[in-house]
């Protein structure tokens, strides 16, 4: 009797228990509740996710901006065109050819980015950089070196192509970090039959370049420590630089460097149907006309016209220049569709970029396209439109 007493004592205990717990539940369930309601009431925002997702074809509206052509394209980094990874992580060539009455220039019009610049005589040598070099079968003139050009051709990282040079060059082009092809040292070069003279009158073709590059042991490759960036910065093609938002800018449907450059009396003429300078030539003892690439007989033309003022000396009797190619901060002036606007220039060491600078320090954006840089003389002018520009230092 004890017993049953016991376990009925034990069975109202644990009801009474069980009751407890239960009733604290209960009472629990209210400071439960809040943030299950908070959260229900969240739910209605999910919604904005979905229209979150219904804005990015604004983003993807910049389609051409971005999105490449064909599988496996690029941008490249010397005119933000849009080209093959293969060719854009392939090292440029830079070819050394002349500006005379004599020459006979083949594949010319396919460079990315031309230089001009004085030489003994006042006359001008060329030097073309060529981001894709695969399929040329006959580049050049190929013509002699100057030190200044191999320097300006570091800040490409190119394989240098020049045929001889005078003793000048000899402490530069003889750097461990030159990598250079010479006519003179190579069975690749070639010298032609239907051009003028004897000595406008070598070649070379992709295929010699390429066997002399493996002859050497020259990497295709960029090397390293040079930059993977773009070498200019550049607009949208979206949105092109119009220079519009430059109060100073000024009109330039003609940039005439005959003052600067008298022997080859070259200039530019904007062509509004297609938004390019095209290049002219009036060479002593030829005529005005425009200078034409003899392999396709197509003219120059240029996006980008870049005139950069630099540092000289003459170095002997002879007329051999020297030019300051970086550690120096100078003037120039940038044209595109149609207008210019005053820059300065920097370059701060071999390998590192010319950059680029507007009158408030901010870089300047290219477009996209091929670019001439006209080096000039400091002191020399150059006309726009007939007004007169010169250096602004002396």
């Amino acid at each position: 009797m004890k017993k049953m007493q016991v376990i009925l004592l034990v069975a109202l205990s644990s009801a009474l228990l069980l009751s407890g717990c239960g009733q604290k539940q209960q009472e629990q369930k209210p400071e439960v509740e809040p943030p299950v309601t908070e959260q229900v009431k969240e739910e209605p925002e999910v919604p904005e996710t979905p229209e979150e997702k219904e804005e990015q074809p604004e983003n993807e509206e910049t389609p051409e901006e971005d999105v490449p052509p064909e599988e496996g394209m690029v941008r490249s980094r010397i005119t933000n065109e849009w080209v093959t990874e293969e060719v854009d992580n392939t090292r440029p060539v830079a070819v050394m050819m002349p500006n005379t009455r004599t020459a006979a220039p083949y594949g010319i019009s396919e460079a990315d980015v031309l230089y001009e610049c004085n030489v003994e005589g006042s006359i001008t040598r060329l030097m073309a950089i060529f981001q894709d070099w695969s399929d040329f079968e006959r580049l050049g003139n190929v013509r002699s070196s100057r030190d200044y050009y191999i320097y300006w051709s570091f800040e490409w990282d190119a394989l240098y192509i020049h045929f001889g040079g005078p003793f000048y060059i000899n402490d530069v082009i003889n750097r461990p970090d030159t990598d250079n092809i010479d006519g003179l040292s190579s069975s690749n070069f070639w010298r032609a039959k239907d051009t003028v003279n004897s000595t406008d009158n070598a070649y070379v073709t992709t295929e010699g370049i390429l066997a002399d590059a493996q002859r050497l042991g020259y990497s295709l490759e960029y090397r390293d420590g040079y930059s993977d960036g773009k070498h200019f910065q550049f607009a949208p093609d979206s949105e092109p630089n119009t220079l519009e938002q430059y109060s100073g800018a000024i009109t330039a449907d003609k940039i005439d460097m005959s003052p600067a450059y008298p022997v080859t009396n070259c200039y530019f003429v904007y062509n509004p149907d297609t938004g390019l300078y095209d290049r002219f030539q009036h060479l002593s003892g030829a005529a005005d006309g425009p200078h034409i690439d003899l392999a396709n007989n197509q003219q120059l033309s240029f996006k980008n016209v870049l005139v950069q003022n630099t540092y000289f000396e003459v170095r002997d009797q002879k007329g051999y220049l020297a030019f300051q190619c970086h550690d120096t901060t100078r003037d120039g002036w940038y044209f595109t569709n149609g207008r210019g606007i005053h820059v300065t220039w920097e370059k701060t060491a071999d390998y590192s970029p010319t950059r680029y600078y507007d009158d408030n320090g901010n870089e300047i954006q290219l477009n996209t396209g091929k670019t001439m840089i006209c080096i000039v003389e400091d002191g020399d002018s150059f006309l726009v439109d007939d007004v007169e520009y010169s250096s602004k230092e002396k």
